[in-house]
């Protein structure tokens, strides 16, 4: 038995999905926390600072694009290399992801800079917000480099399979940033009195310490040798996978992102009770995060093993192993989803306590929760397929649901129809079902294997 093959059938079962999916549910679930943190001080401190931080975190997503971009094509080439034994070409991918990422970071952080009254003024942000929402602005960019660094190298050590360095990382700036958050911003231990500028600082304080984290990491397993620089002839011949695997993510990323903003808009302009349904959709938002975590660490995991295992030239393996993670994440999730049900109106009422907004809240959480089957599934799908490099199925399907689904729907529904936001929630819930079926016809069907690095040619 080569080493290929022996690699190939082991380790693939139940146990390991397990061993690779818990350590990433812990760190999205720390986080998860970050985001809580940050938002619950923000409310101690003024209306103005809780406002700018959800305003901004969520923005910041369009500049972070490139640098997500960036790390599922690493798990795609790292983890095809390691399958395929090829430890100098996965290194070489290590250096090459973060050095592109960091790279596009900065010019992205010169762009920003001198765009910035533009961009806040295309965010229609509020007078009343703008110095909080500048002052925010201005050090989320400077922190852009290094958290691209910070965020690839977690992608990288997940394709290596160690799924821990990335779990520690995040417990460090979680740790760090309530510290921060409390102390700096609100003034507790005896620290000084910052406000929303100790909230800012915090998060890049803590994001820092997470990415210097992770380089020692990155040197004290040898993923950083000098030896393994690439070469300018490398890059060349490199670059094309990446690249191949990285547009059709990043440009996925905006689709998703320009999709949510979309609907937000339909919401908030419903011919009735649009006020309380934007408030119940950001409220059912939050405790659908929380219900959601697992389903992206089986996400991850599902990338890690279909592209080791595809690297490995063992693509009908692979392809059993994704629907071995699809099983695992599909029960697990929707058991969390039948025992939250019942508490359903507990949890919306602890988020707002105007019983309008608990009642749209309601509304939303159930239409989402019992789509769980849909969405884990295509999720756990998409991650498959994107370990395999396939990044431009997961596009056409992701682009398709919402583009041609879910916001056609809820403008039909929503204000035609139905005229109220439960026109909303059941488009949502449609394009989760569609998009779950369109991603298992092609995860079924369709030769998303020739997107690896051998083409999804069998390894003999």
């Amino acid at each position: 038995m080569t080493r290929q093959s022996g690699f190939a059938d082991t380790g693939t079962g139940f146990r390991e999905i397990w061993a690779l999916a818990w350590p990433q549910i812990l760190m999205m679930f720390l986080n998860f926390l970050i985001g809580i943190a940050d938002v619950y001080v923000g409310g101690r401190i003024g209306r103005e600072t809780q406002a700018a931080i959800g305003l901004l975190t969520q923005a910041m997503f369009f500049f972070q694009v490139v640098a997500m971009a960036v790390a599922n094509g690493a798990v795609a080439a790292v983890s095809q290399s390691e399958g395929a034994g090829k430890r100098q070409r996965a290194n070489r991918y290590v250096w090459l992801c973060l050095l592109l990422g960091v790279v596009a970071s900065l010019a992205i952080l010169i762009l920003g800079l001198a765009g910035q009254s533009l961009f806040l003024s295309l965010l229609q942000v509020p007078a009343p917000l703008l110095p909080t929402a500048r002052y925010f602005l201005t050090v989320f960019l400077w922190l852009l480099p290094i958290q691209s660094f910070f965020n690839i190298a977690n992608a990288l050590f997940r394709a290596k399979k160690l799924v821990m360095v990335p779990l520690y990382a995040w417990g460090l700036a979680a740790v760090l940033n309530a510290v921060g958050d409390f102390g700096l911003g609100l003034g507790y231990w005896g620290l000084p009195n910052l406000g929303y500028a100790g909230v800012a600082w915090t998060t890049f304080i803590s994001v820092t310490a997470g990415m210097l984290f992770n380089f020692a990491a990155l040197l004290r397993v040898g993923m950083l040798r000098a030896s393994e620089f690439p070469t300018c002839r490398w890059v060349r011949q490199g670059i094309g996978y990446l690249l191949k695997v990285a547009w059709p993510s990043g440009l996925m990323q905006i689709v998703w992102q320009t999709g949510y903003l979309v609907l937000f808009a339909i919401t908030g302009s419903l011919p009735t009770g649009s006020v309380d349904a934007l408030a119940g959709m950001a409220a059912g938002a939050r405790v659908e995060s929380l219900l959601f975590l697992p389903p992206m660490a089986f996400n991850f995991t599902a990338s890690i093993l279909v592209g080791n295992l595809l690297g490995a030239g063992r693509p009908d393996l692979a392809k059993r192993v994704g629907y071995r993670i699809v099983i695992t994440g599909v029960l697990a999730v929707t058991l969390m989803g039948l025992a939250l049900w019942p508490f359903l109106p507990d949890a919306a009422a602890i988020l707002s306590p105007d019983p309008q907004v608990r009642i749209q809240a309601v509304s939303y959480l159930r239409y989402n929760v019992a789509a769980i089957p849909f969405t884990v599934s295509g999720l756990i799908l998409i991650g498959a397929m994107t370990g395999a490099g396939a990044t431009l199925l997961t596009l056409f399907v992701t682009g398709s649901s919402i583009w041609l689904v879910r916001l056609p729907l809820a403008v039909y529904l929503g204000h035609r129809l139905l005229g109220r936001a439960e026109g909303v929630w059941i488009s949502m819930f449609v394009s989760q079902a569609v998009q779950a079926v369109a991603c298992l016809c092609v995860y079924q069907f369709a030769n998303w294997a020739r997107f690896g690095m051998g083409g999804g040619k069998p390894r003999k």
